[in-house]
């Protein structure tokens, strides 16, 4: 553990100046991005009637990233952090131009958005590291949670305007439109990156005159979690609560358009953000001081699962947005404790690699999730709940009713008991539970600069 050692903290004093001006040039690229992915599940809906091409179209977006994550955390630790980002949004940019450009012309295909949305998936396995790794640079100690209660805020107020935004924006000037408009938000992340300094961490010294590979630097990230059993324990947690909750959270779609129009999943998805936001404003406020941050971002999981629970009881927008409203104001306060916990544990020079194993293996089952959601609810559930089904005159099919939409209410409910039998399992390891006081501060208490 030397090398962890001979990094502790930042590179001096910092504040939240330069942190608020990239958040903001990226709070304003998610909305573009939010405005094209809501026009786009529509789109997909309606010349499909499916729940796989959705699914599909989830998992083309996080496969492709998830396997290229440790190279990227590599590079995050060896060049520049902002001219990775940089390069990152460019790229990702214009793979929506080129999608924009199909859908001018009349070509654009499902197999198209799937080719793009991985393709966009790969620049964001370079940028994700770069971001997450810079903001302990950027951020004093004390206010690591903050800031990513803030972050995850930008995420729910971009998720209440997008509905409102692409609702009226496609009705105006259609979706290649939307799109136009989204390449156009590229200009603000860019911009507000090429106005700040990012301070780099020192790189460890090698030990020798050959500069390591890029696989050596990633294997390096995997092997520092190995060494601190109870941040690997709660990563193995964190994958199977990613799984469930991407399981049903790409099903949330067709559970509303099953039975309603895409009012009503703007509705549902606009409830669900404004819950976001208040979470995440709760957090930002709140800071998640003077509380073990392990036991309580478990209790928190455990409380957001309830969510989906009601969510599966009826094909009823009310009864959707109320569940999605309960999941979503305890998800801010589990993600940012979470981050705290390992921002403080890995020292600054080694975060790029290790938030990229991190993120790797804590969303290892997501593309699983992705790729059986949609034939477990297309074939598997909604026949079992359909009016004529096998399950349609038990007590399940009393309790939920039955008809479309009724099979994926059902896999929200299983969904929500295996998150509370996997939470309860997490909160009775010592390893897990203890790892605060387990494994020292890697980051040392910053004094932040007043600011200007």
């Amino acid at each position: 553990m030397e090398e962890q050692q001979a990094m502790a903290g930042g590179a001096g004093p910092k504040n939240m100046r330069t942190f608020w001006i990239i958040w903001g040039g990226q709070f304003i690229s998610m909305l573009g991005s939010g405005l094209t992915n809501f026009g786009l599940g529509v789109w997909i809906y309606e010349k499909t009637g499916q729940a796989t091409p959705f699914a599909l179209t989830a998992l083309f977006s996080t496969l492709p990233g998830l396997l290229l994550l440790p190279v990227g955390g590599a590079i995050a630790d060896r060049m520049n952090r902002r001219r990775i980002m940089i390069l990152a949004d460019t790229g990702a940019a214009l793979m929506t131009a080129m999608m924009a450009a199909l859908l001018f012309f009349g070509k654009l295909e499902i197999w198209h958005i799937y080719l793009l949305a991985g393709m966009s998936s790969v620049f964001g396995a370079f940028q994700e590291p770069a971001y997450s790794s810079s903001i302990t640079m950027l951020v004093p100690k004390q206010q690591l949670a903050r800031a990513s209660g803030i972050m995850q805020m930008g995420q729910a107020i971009t998720g209440i305007l997008t509905p409102i935004l692409a609702a009226v924006l496609y009705a105006l000037i259609q979706l290649k439109g939307v799109m136009l408009i989204d390449f156009a938000t590229y200009f603000f992340a860019v911009g507000a990156l090429l106005l700040v300094k990012i301070p780099q961490p020192k790189r460890e010294e090698s030990g020798g005159s050959a500069k390591p590979s890029l696989l050596a630097d990633a294997a390096h990230g995997w092997n520092v979690i190995r060494t601190m059993p109870g941040l690997f324990a709660m990563l193995i947690y964190f994958a199977s609560v990613n799984f469930f909750l991407s399981l049903s959270g790409v099903l949330s779609g067709p559970l509303v358009l099953s039975y309603g129009t895409s009012t009503d999943l703007g509705i549902v998805q606009m409830a669900a953000s404004a819950a976001l936001l208040v979470g995440s404003l709760l957090m930002s406020v709140w800071g998640g001081s003077k509380v073990k941050k392990v036991p309580a971002l478990i209790g928190f999981i455990a409380l957001a699962a309830t969510g989906l629970l009601i969510s599966g009881l009826r094909a009823n927008t009310f009864v959707i947005s109320l569940g999605r409203v309960v999941m979503l104001v305890f998800i801010p306060f589990a993600a940012a404790l979470s981050q705290a916990v390992w921002q403080v544990k890995i020292p600054a020079n080694l975060q790029g690699r290790v938030f990229a194993i991190r993120s790797m293996i804590a969303s290892s089952m997501t593309p699983i999730a992705f790729l059986i959601s949609g034939p477990l609810a297309d074939r598997v559930f909604e026949p079992m709940m359909a009016q004529n089904g096998v399950l349609a005159n038990t007590f399940l099919g009393t309790w939920l009713g039955s008809g479309p939409g009724r099979g994926i209410g059902l896999i929200f409910i299983l969904c929500c008991l295996f998150l509370w039998i996997e939470s309860l399992i997490a909160a009775s390891v010592p390893r897990i539970r203890n790892l605060e006081t387990d494994i020292p501060d890697a980051i040392s208490d910053d004094v932040p600069l007043p600011q200007r």
